[in-house]
């Protein structure tokens, strides 16, 4: 693999495996659940009801995460792994990219999967011999939260501020953002009787729904959605006993083509730990961008 290529693909691979992996988590569901199957669901009116899942979720600090997402036929791809936020997101995913363009693009680099790591300062990814053999020799490339705001501009910024903040409770948030919650029913997952809500939120008219968020955050989720180009954004959402998010399905149009993911959580409060990798096996994507001019811009980013 030529040098140049191979500059693109982890630029492309890196940062959306950073926006899907931790939006994934953003918008998926766990479940201390597993423990509670004997639990039911709260007998209260949607709105509370969310209240409390978005608290209760907010406070766990940590889960497992498994999630499924497709992009029109930019990628499909599985995550799997465990995430911590309570200071910060921080934690390990295994990316498996199974379609689309980015399951080519990986292929091309001597694999289809890659181990993520998420830290305080910045997000790191780690390739394949094939890749190494074309990079230097390294294996690992890191992805300053800084420099990939000020490389990518305002989607930079809120690529940097998504992988700083995100917790699982947002998918919460973007229902209580709706304005019309339902409670769908009562329903078994993973063995854990569960409540299930679902909204449509309309991004036009999100400022002037009636949703218990403040300003700031209704600000923050407006921008985010139309960054990806979302219109519309229909949330479904199971809740168990505990109040914690056991699974989350979203679907949505973006500028790349219909959006669908479907996530689950367990173990909450298990214990994360990640690290930065060695640094004699670490290279900085700017220094890639440096010894190839080709890989940059924002098209890289989004291919």
């Amino acid at each position: 693999m030529k040098s140049t290529t191979a500059r693109r693909v982890t630029l492309s691979v890196a940062v959306v495996a950073a926006l899907t992996g931790v939006a994934a988590c953003g918008s998926s569901n766990s479940g201390k659940g597993d423990k509670a199957s004997g639990g039911t669901a709260i007998n209260v009116s949607p709105i509370a009801a969310l209240r409390s899942a978005e608290q209760s979720t907010d406070k766990a600090e940590s889960a497992k995460v498994r999630s499924t997402t497709s992009i029109g036929d930019l990628m499909t791809m599985t995550g799997n792994g465990a995430l911590t936020w309570g200071n910060g997101l921080k934690g390990t995913l295994t990316i498996t990219y199974t379609g689309g363009q980015m399951a080519e693009a990986m292929k091309k680099a001597g694999t289809s999967s890659m181990e993520a790591r998420y830290l305080s300062d910045g997000y790191y990814a780690h390739m394949s011999d094939a890749f190494a053999k074309a990079t230097g020799g390294k294996h690992w490339v890191r992805y300053s939260y800084d420099a990939l705001a000020k490389f990518g501009g305002a989607s930079g910024t809120a690529l940097k501020n998504q992988l700083q903040t995100s917790t699982p409770n947002q998918s919460v948030q973007m229902l209580l953002a709706s304005g019309d919650v339902k409670k769908v029913g009562e329903e078994t997952i993973s063995g854990t009787r569960t409540t299930h809500y679902a909204g449509t939120v309309g991004v036009a008219d999100l400022a002037s729904k009636s949703s218990n968020l403040s300003a700031d955050q209704l600000s923050a989720l407006k921008k985010q959605l139309n960054q990806a180009g979302i219109t519309t954004d229909t949330i479904d959402i199971w809740v168990n006993g505990q109040n914690l998010l056991v699974k989350k399905s979203e679907k949505a149009d973006t500028a790349k083509g219909p959006m669908t993911s479907t996530a689950y959580y367990s173990d909450y409060g298990v214990k994360v730990s990640a690290e930065a990798p060695p640094a004699g096996d670490t290279m900085d994507f700017t220094d890639l961008l440096k010894s190839g001019g080709a890989a940059s811009g924002s098209g890289t980013a989004t291919r």
